[in-house]
């Protein structure tokens, strides 16, 4: 063996291996439990507000839960074993102008109301939420400490 080698072999025992961090690694820090649970409360909070805001026609409901800048993209079909609609997508405006008329006689059956929240980082979250008219997924954001919906993608109920 060389004497290089000898060196190299002597310096590779002695000294222990370098931990690899990268920065970001370095300076993240894990939420704490009560982070989380807010958080989670949080994100089941806005799915509520967009839910209930829709069933009750009460626009600020959807205000303090949506996005400005929502997309919502979804599929309908008019029974069970009807051919599926193409996509239809909505805006935030065309959110608040639905809010607004779907159930302002309040003749629709709301009793179908379920938010199950899947994932909650610090920023960002996923969630669904279960309705008379069928299912959306969520993508929520925080946005100045308060979670928002971002994107829907919805479709009717599965034929059962």
């Amino acid at each position: 063996m060389t004497k290089t080698l000898m060196a190299l072999a002597v310096f590779m025992v002695v000294l222990p291996p370098a931990k690899h961090q990268t920065t970001s690694q370095q300076t993240m820090s894990a939420p704490t439990t009560a982070a989380k649970g807010v958080d989670r409360a949080g994100v089941e909070s806005a799915a509520l507000d967009y839910l209930e805001g829709i069933y009750n026609a009460d626009v600020s409901r959807i205000e303090r839960s949506v996005h400005p800048q929502l997309t919502k993209r979804g599929f309908w079909r008019d029974g069970a074993t009807a051919p599926w609609g193409p996509q239809e997508t909505m805006t935030y405006e065309q959110l608040i102008a639905l809010t607004k008329t779907w159930n302002a006689k309040k003749n629709r059956d709301t009793t179908i109301k379920k938010v199950d929240v899947f994932d909650v980082l610090d920023q960002t979250a996923s969630a669904k939420v279960t309705a008379m008219w069928g299912v959306d997924y969520l993508h929520l954001a925080k946005y100045d400490g308060r979670w928002k919906i971002i994107n829907i993608v919805w479709q009717a109920h599965p034929a059962k």
